[in-house]
């Protein structure tokens, strides 16, 4: 049961007498009248289990998108029902417009919309569905809250596909040039050409050269159908907020980009968000399959404010793989690294898998860095520098055991890595 405003102000119409003649009995009785009245238009309702609700929720949208819930209101009683409902979201779903009223007649039907705007990645669940139902004074009614298993998944963002034609450009223009001056550990033969001045001597294929009694060199494009892994790390260093965002977020952006590019590429890609044990997966799909599963998969990552285990990392990346791949890394290279086991890592993979290590950089560390205004900034540019240089340092050690090092701010970390992804294509070493 619940009572309206109208019920409340019926109630304080009785103190305009009580004010003028001073007769707090008049007034215990209008307000216990006024109750007995609200009751009794609360029993006169309709039941509540005379109305049907239904809702219709999308399956998924991605993180700024707006999308809508459906409502469908039936009366199936024979009386006529009026009242209100509210459709409840938890509040990161965005919600507006949540209350809808109705006015329904016997075997009637209607339906409301509430938009959505989500504001957070993940699953985000549907509350309960409430109705009220008025009595014919419209001083009380009936009241029901029904319960809901839905959820909406709000997918990444993934803002860097702006970035996608440019690199497929350069991809085509990668796998189309007609020849590479020396062959790569991950190129295959293509054709062959005559020779010109200028190339490399090594490609020259004596015996088919013999045989045309012509000068014959080969051609080779880079090979396809490689493997490309891919590990996000969901620890404690990936809840850190760059900006207005998780390090996590940056770090799925370039993921989501560079299976994009691979899979364009005809590589096989697999995907793993990992910190002591995997929390998402991507793998097996390709073709157009493969972006709408990833993204399905990692719209639930979340950090978690545990260590890294890198050695159960690097026992599931061996699982995965059987032949040579590239191995990428999304992590956070800073001074606790040391620590972690990341080099030891990094080497291990490094005899077996080309190796790619792609960071974050927080912008806030270059602005103390710089500001030199007060005592207390020349203190924070010293810890800022003293940071930038264990950072860099842990970098160039990384490099020292074989692998590649990307480090970007938030919105430039997708594009590097697959700059750094096609860099590695053109020279052979996929």
């Amino acid at each position: 049961m619940y009572i309206t405003g109208w019920t409340a102000l019926l109630a304080a119409l009785g103190a305009v007498p009580t004010f003028l003649t001073h007769d707090r009995l008049m007034a215990w009785v209008w307000v216990a009248g006024t109750i007995l009245l609200a009751l009794l238009d609360a029993w006169m309702a309709p039941t509540v289990t005379s109305v049907g609700v239904r809702s219709v929720v999308p399956r998924s949208v991605r993180l700024s998108e707006r999308c809508a819930v459906t409502v469908t209101v039936a009366n199936l009683g024979v009386r006529r029902v009026r009242g209100a409902l509210r459709d409840a979201w938890e509040p990161s779903a965005g919600a507006t417009d949540n209350r809808h009223r109705f006015d329904l007649g016997a075997m009637q039907t209607a339906k409301f919309t509430t938009p959505l705007l989500p504001t957070r990645r993940g699953d985000r669940h549907a509350g309960d569905v409430t109705l009220r139902l008025e009595g014919p004074l419209r001083l009380g009614g009936r009241q029901r809250s029904i319960p809901r298993n839905e959820r909406l998944r709000v997918l990444p963002e993934f803002t860097s596909r702006r970035h996608l034609p440019s690199r497929l450009a350069r991809l085509h223009e990668i796998d189309g040039r007609a020849a590479v001056n020396l062959r790569g550990a991950g190129s295959e033969f293509d054709s062959l050409r005559e020779y010109v001045i200028g190339d490399d001597v090594r490609v020259i294929d004596w015996r088919a050269s013999a045989r045309r009694a012509e000068v014959l060199v080969k051609t080779f494009r880079p090979e396809r159908d490689r493997r490309v892994f891919i590990l996000v790390d969901t620890s404690r260093l990936s809840a850190g907020r760059v900006g207005d965002a998780p390090r996590l977020d940056a770090s799925i952006e370039a993921a989501l980009l560079l299976a994009a590019l691979a899979s364009h590429a005809g590589d096989r890609v697999q995907v793993v968000a990992f910190d002591r044990r995997e929390r998402a997966r991507a793998m097996g799909s390709t073709g157009p399959r493969l972006m709408p599963a990833l993204a399905d998969a990692l719209a639930v990552a979340e950090p978690d404010l545990v260590e890294p285990d890198w050695l159960g990392a690097v026992r599931l990346i061996e699982d995965r793989l059987s032949q040579r791949a590239l191995v990428v890394l999304l992590t956070t290279v800073d001074a606790s690294a040391l620590d972690s086991g990341l080099l030891d890592t990094v080497a291990s993979l490094a005899r077996k898998h080309k190796v790619v290590v792609a960071s974050v950089d927080d912008p806030e560390v270059a602005d103390l860095a710089a500001a030199r205004r007060s005592t207390e900034d020349h203190y924070n540019a010293a810890a800022a520098e003293r940071g930038r240089l264990e950072t860099s340092a842990l970098g160039m050690r990384l490099r020292q055991l074989g692998a590649e090092v990307v480090r970007a701010l938030p919105d430039s970390l997708a594009p590097a890595l697959a700059d750094t992804y096609l860099q590695l294509k053109a020279a052979g070493q996929l």
